[in-house]
């Protein structure tokens, strides 16, 4: 009878967390692609160099993009987008679960749904599905799992925690930013001894982008500065800046924002929130002697007086210095992105402050109903504060059907011959018809088997931000004015692809293109080849593979030495018995 109660204890929080992850992803249960400004999920994507990270523009998704070239090319790429976005949410509040589990002594199953709830309900996870940061998400699903890894380590479990943080730390390197949220969590969890082996680790995680940014030359390209202030945190109606990242909001881009946060409402929610998790502060006061404990809430308050001091002028001042004097910072320029170090802290104060208000009105052993309704009521109070989380934040995550031209286009690139593609209208960003009023990131690099070029640059609020890629902001400008194709082709512009139904940045495509041979053409898409282009240098491919394989050695040998730890654990149960 107790091993079974400890197998449902165990076992509960998993369950809720997957009903709430399944009530958040809603619509993109349905058929089609997620495609929503930064999210961009095709059929088929391919392992060009960009995919690698060898493009002109900052390593900013890499290793993803290589590892969705791959996946898709054994399973449809907008399924493997779906059920890596879907095991983020769902894993995001089943580790913050298993972290007060660990950490709190006896803690019930309510309170464990209190801090899942917490860490699954909330603006940060809403604004970062709107603005399409779905990979970001998988980095932010990994913090809890990488602090109970990192404890565990401490106290000394020996390979099983090294493996579990191999685990971690190679799912959050999917991005550079999640890479970066995760080793924080480890360095200032585990022992220092232990720094050399988390040291290790977190080289071989982050070894795709760090060679892309070598090898590309973005590692030595400083960043417009203008992105600074463009990217910083936004004060919320009602709030100030510290406020709304106290509160778990503050995006960059007010329109990726749920429609509770656009009003005073956000007032109300941000103090729901915080209503719940401030009731557990004196529990963790008392326990400030622990070094985990200790270590959490410096960390989250760093990351939350970080983001706030870089939203205000001196701290926009000191960053536009550091994006201009310091290759590879612009990294750092959305600062909202990294209070999800609060989030461990928030889950563990939460269960905390709802284990002891049971405790001290339920009798151990005797049926209280304070038992229920205190975790009841602090998640029905942390559902409320963002009402429109539910069902894909109101339906804005709903999928999408690419018409048939872009499948057409992409078998009519002969990967044969040299040269990459040139899509018009120019920008990194448009919306078609099929996608709705928000604008989208271009599919063209992802559906493609050539690199396209794309100048990085940005359009936001606040006016441009210049991105890193020279070469495509000359051919962008050679189409702008009628250049010859022959200079496109100097260029190395093998084809041109104009988005016919597309609105740019510049409005719809109007172009008039000159001695290009037509190889497709229909209401949406045209594609053109560019004669006389002459073969490019080789990308130093092998070695970007090598980084690749070295992630994914790092991902798979930590989850086949995790499961060999179960297998083992389970085998020696019935001897112990």
């Amino acid at each position: 009878m107790a091993d079974l109660r400890s197998t449902t204890t165990r076992a509960l929080p998993g369950g809720y967390s997957f009903a709430v992850a399944s009530v958040i992803f809603g619509p993109l249960f349905g058929p089609g692609y997620l495609l929503l400004r930064d999210a961009v999920s095709t059929p088929r994507s391919y392992l060009t160099d960009s995919a690698l990270g060898l493009g002109d523009a900052a390593p900013r998704a890499v290793p993803q993009d290589a590892a969705l070239a791959i996946a898709s090319s054994i399973v449809d790429g907008g399924v493997v987008v779906k059920l890596i976005l879907f095991a983020a949410l769902w894993l995001s509040g089943w580790g913050a679960a298993a972290l007060v589990r660990s950490m709190l002594s006896g803690v019930a199953v309510g309170p464990q749904l209190v801090a899942a709830t917490v860490v699954m309900w909330n603006p940060y996870v809403a604004e970062r599905l709107l603005q399409g940061h779905w990979s970001l998400l998988v980095g932010y699903a990994a913090l809890p799992w990488t602090a109970k890894a990192a404890i565990e380590l401490r106290s000394g479990s020996g390979v099983r925690g090294w493996c579990a943080l191999a685990v971690c730390l190679g799912a959050a390197g999917l991005t550079p930013t999640g890479a970066l949220l995760a080793i924080v969590v480890a360095v200032v969890l585990v022992r220092p001894k232990q720094l050399i082996g988390v040291g290790a680790m977190a080289v071989v995680t982050s070894a795709p982008w760090l060679y892309a940014a070598i090898a590309s030359g973005a590692g030595a390209t400083t960043s417009d500065p203008a992105g600074v202030a463009a990217f910083a945190a936004r004060a919320e109606p009602g709030l100030a800046t510290f406020g709304s990242l106290a509160g778990l909001g503050g995006i960059w881009n007010s329109a990726a924002v749920p429609t509770s946060r656009t009003s005073g409402f956000a007032f109300v929610g941000t103090a729901l929130l915080l209503g719940v998790v401030v009731i557990g502060a004196p529990y963790l006061w008392r326990r400030r002697q622990d070094r985990a404990v200790f270590a959490l809430a410096c960390t989250a308050i760093g990351a939350l007086l970080f983001a706030a001091v870089a939203a205000t002028p001196l701290g926009i001042s000191a960053g536009e210095w550091l994006v201009v004097e310091v290759p590879g910072a612009g990294l750092l320029r959305d600062t909202q992105k990294w209070i999800a170090l609060v989030v461990p802290l928030y889950a563990l104060a939460a269960a905390a402050g709802c284990q002891a208000i049971v405790a001290r009105f339920a009798e151990p052993e005797q049926p209280n109903p304070a038992r229920f309704l205190t975790p009841a009521a602090s998640i029905l109070l942390l559902l409320v504060a963002l009402p429109d989380l539910v069902w894909g934040v109101g339906g804005a995550l709903r999928p999408v059907r690419y018409p048939a031209s872009w499948e057409r286009v992409a078998e009519s690139i002969d990967t044969d011959l040299p040269g990459a593609v040139v899509v018009v209208p120019e920008g990194m960003f448009r919306a078609f018809p099929y996608t709705g009023r928000a604008p989208v990131l271009d599919p063209a690099p992802r559906m493609l088997p050539r690199d396209v070029l794309q100048s990085g640059e940005l359009i936001v609020a606040q006016g441009r931000v210049d991105g890193e890629g020279s070469r495509a902001a000359e051919v962008e400008q050679l189409l702008a004015t009628g250049a010859p194709v022959t200079e496109l082709a100097v260029q190395g512009v093998g084809w041109i692809l104009v988005e016919r139904t597309a609105v740019g940045r510049a409005g719809k495509p109007d172009v008039s293109i000159d001695g290009v041979e037509r190889l497709y053409a229909d209401d949406e898409l045209a594609l053109y080849r560019v004669p006389g282009v002459a073969a490019e240098d080789e990308k130093p491919r092998g070695a970007a593979l090598f980084a690749h394989a070295m992630w994914s050695a790092l991902l798979a040998g930590g989850i086949l030495g995790s499961v060999f730890y179960i297998v083992i654990r389970v085998r020696r149960r019935p001897d112990e018995s």
